[in-house]
């Protein structure tokens, strides 16, 4: 091999090698563990097909996905509208950027407690998650009934905050007569007999509300192009879940749940939360409002929508993929 063939041969090389580590870039995720956030959690098995990697941390609720991304942890994160909102109030440096599902509450009280209306709910015990969206949900459904409530005593209902997997096995126990809960545990108590529907919290002004994604400004502005690759990796993940139900059912159950749900736990739950793309600062805004009203999240400087909700990366997503 003459030298010049040399060169060029290492030169060859580098740049095959440069573009293989282009392909390996990192993408940090945070995410949640709950039936609606499983075409977020597919990414990652896509992600080298997108030309990327995803490296994904799951936490236990909204929250701590915001303060990991104060931290500096992550680059995009997953949660419900409530905790990005108080994580944006807080100084968070994160834009929202898309909707991935939408729904994904529901008002579940114990069969014997009697309940069937939320009026119901006077003299009841009531479970909810602290600063969770199912918060926000029970306020406003009870402010919207002239039910007053709180974790002290001296009012109508008295509210019981627990995590999530402890809701249910609070049902379960008659420790609380009623909980605002998320999908799958809302669903899995129905099926299991310990709770039944009283209503899916979706006539306040919120509507169904949509779970956020959100990034880093530093992200969004700085890692433009990895930006762009994560988004349409996103849309592509959420569109297979869409069209193929029988994908999303057998990634969800058995990578997601290991198992721990049943097929009529998933179908019902997905029912009631289905994957979705789109969010609005109208949306953001009126669930920022409502939190203001209820007092959820307790805001010294409430953010406006108009500021931090950018779906720009997500509409070209769309475009270039052909999806409406």
């Amino acid at each position: 091999m003459t030298a010049r063939m040399f060169c060029r041969t290492i030169a060859i090389a580098a740049m095959l090698a440069a573009g293989a580590a282009q392909a390996q870039e990192v993408v940090r995720l945070g995410n949640l563990k709950f039936a609606h956030y499983g075409a977020v959690s597919y990414m990652k098995e896509i992600a080298p097909a997108c030309g990327i990697r995803i490296d994904e941390k799951v936490f236990a609720k909204g929250l701590d996905v915001m303060q990991a991304i104060i931290a500096g942890e992550l680059d995009v994160g997953t949660t419900a509208s409530e905790a990005a909102i108080s994580g944006r109030a807080s100084g968070a440096p994160i834009y929202v950027v898309a909707g991935f599902a939408k729904g994904g509450a529901r008002l579940v009280a114990h069969p014997a407690a009697g309940i069937r209306t939320v009026k119901d709910l006077k003299g009841k015990k009531v479970g909810v998650t602290r600063g969770a969206i199912q918060e926000v949900l029970l306020m406003a459904e009870l402010q919207q009934h002239g039910v007053t409530a709180s974790d002290r005593p001296g009012k109508d209902a008295q509210l019981i905050y627990l995590s999530y997997p402890d809701l249910n096995q609070a049902l379960l126990g008659k420790n609380i007569d009623a909980m605002m809960q998320s999908e799958p545990q809302s669903s899995q108590a129905i099926n299991k007999g310990f709770g039944v529907e009283v209503l899916k919290p979706y006539d306040t002004p919120i509507g169904a509300p949509v779970r956020t994604m959100v990034m880093t400004e530093k992200f969004y502005t700085g890692r433009r192009m990895l930006a762009e690759k994560f988004m349409r990796c996103f849309v592509q993940a959420t569109k297979t879940f869409i069209d193929s139900p029988a994908t999303a059912e057998k990634y969800v159950r058995e990578v997601v749940f290991k198992g721990q749900i049943t097929k009529q736990d998933f179908d019902d739950a997905i029912s009631n939360s289905p994957y979705s793309y789109d969010i609005s600062p109208e949306h953001i805004q009126v669930t920022t409002d409502t939190m203001v009203r209820t007092g959820v999240g307790r805001m010294s400087r409430p953010p406006l929508a108009k500021d931090w909700v950018r779906t720009d990366l997500l509409d070209a997503a769309k475009k270039s993929l052909n999806v409406r």
